[in-house]
């Protein structure tokens, strides 16, 4: 028996990977996160599988599942929103399995800045522009954050930062980075990415937090910062197709004419 902790992607069940898919499908018990995951991701679970909706419940009934399904040797699909590395909430529940000596795998899914990123049709690594992003978090009512994990020390990197869980906090979060980032730098807040109701809200450090206060987004959204969301058009081409600068798989510098 194995348990199976899902990346489901940001909620278009069009971004399950393959894997995910199949993996979801041939699992008698299938625990989802409801609240970020939509009922459609797990669709394809079996006939008669034992599919429940986690948001409601905690960490000791989700392993009370868990154990019951050791019990009958099912494996379970534990499915978590974007990818489950990435604030999925899993480290305590692996470390519950490996207590009780359940095997699990990880399989990987579409981490929600990529599928922002994508649905806002730009690379997030400009050359000369941004080559750098930051995944990061705002306490408030989470976790606190460690020592040194500021936005402010992040600031002073300048890149490009995808910030969860501060769409609540736009105000410390606009008076933190202004300073190093500049009233007038370009913001997204990207509401349920991969859902039908998905949003873009594009301003300022200084405008962002009353356009998404008028739009009454108090949750579920993921907050992009950094100069490359902008307009920007004054680029460098990358080197890597750059015929003046050999690699490996080209090692000839073409001839100019």
């Amino acid at each position: 028996m194995t348990v199976y902790f899902v990346g489901a992607g940001p909620g278009d069940p069009e971004l399950l990977t393959l894997k995910a898919q199949r993996i979801i499908g041939a699992c008698p018990v299938c625990l989802y996160a409801g609240s970020l995951v939509p009922p459609e991701v797990v669709a394809c679970a079996p006939e008669g599988a034992r599919v429940m909706d986690t948001a409601a419940m905690t960490l000791d009934d989700t392993h009370a599942e868990i154990l019951a399904a050791h019990a009958r040797g099912q494996d379970v699909a534990r499915v978590h929103s974007g990818d489950p590395s990435l604030y999925g909430a899993i480290a305590e529940q692996i470390r519950r399995l490996r207590s009780d000596g359940i095997d699990y795998q990880i399989i990987p899914g579409v981490p929600a800045y990529a599928a922002a990123a994508a649905a806002l049709g730009q690379e997030l690594t400009v050359p000369e522009v941004a080559q750098s992003i930051i995944l990061t978090r705002v306490s408030m009512k989470s976790t606190s954050m460690p020592d040194g994990e500021t936005l402010e020390n992040f600031a002073r990197t300048g890149a490009t930062l995808a910030i969860h869980l501060g769409v609540r906090n736009l105000r410390e979060i606009s008076r933190v980075l202004t300073p190093y980032y500049g009233a007038d730098c370009p913001v997204v807040v990207a509401y349920r990415v991969g859902w039908p109701d998905q949003m873009f809200i594009r301003g300022t450090l200084s405008d962002i937090q009353a356009k998404v206060r008028s739009q009454k987004i108090t949750r579920t959204a993921l907050t992009l910062v950094g100069p490359v969301l902008g307009e920007v058009r004054d680029f460098r081409d990358s080197a890597l197709y750059d015929p003046q600068i050999p690699h490996v798989l080209r090692p000839k510098v073409a001839a100019i004419e």
